[in-house]
């Protein structure tokens, strides 16, 4: 077997979490937060769509955590993001950050916002 040393270009990945916050590129961010090629950023939850709207041409897929669990996303923010162009996919945060991570290390254009984990 080979292995090879993930190397992250512009973003840096999540690399733990905890109940109230999330550890990113070696520092402890308080929840929530979002995270990707323009940098890690407090982000003030749904009601909050200008920080994720900011990433407009910057990604291709951004993954919202809803916490412990999977959740739905109001209505509203599904159809700014999407008519902004930004792709959108939905999941708990555990598994937001897993996907972000795998995506990242394949250079692709992601970015995560992930509400806290109890």
């Amino acid at each position: 077997m080979r292995l090879n040393e993930v190397v992250y270009d512009d973003a840096e990945p999540i690399e733990g979490y905890g109940a109230g916050f999330f550890r990113i590129g070696g520092k402890k961010h308080p929840a929530p937060v979002v995270t990707g090629g323009l940098g890690t950023r407090p982000w003030g939850g749904y009601e909050d769509t200008q920080v994720l709207l900011d990433m407009t041409g910057e990604v291709d897929v951004l993954f919202i955590g809803t916490g412990t669990d999977i959740a739905h996303i109001p209505a509203a923010l599904r159809q700014t993001l999407e008519e902004a162009g930004v792709g959108v996919e939905v999941m708990s945060s555990p598994a937001a950050c897993r996907t972000y991570n795998v995506l990242l290390s394949e250079g692709r254009r992601v970015a995560v916002a992930l509400l806290p984990v109890e």
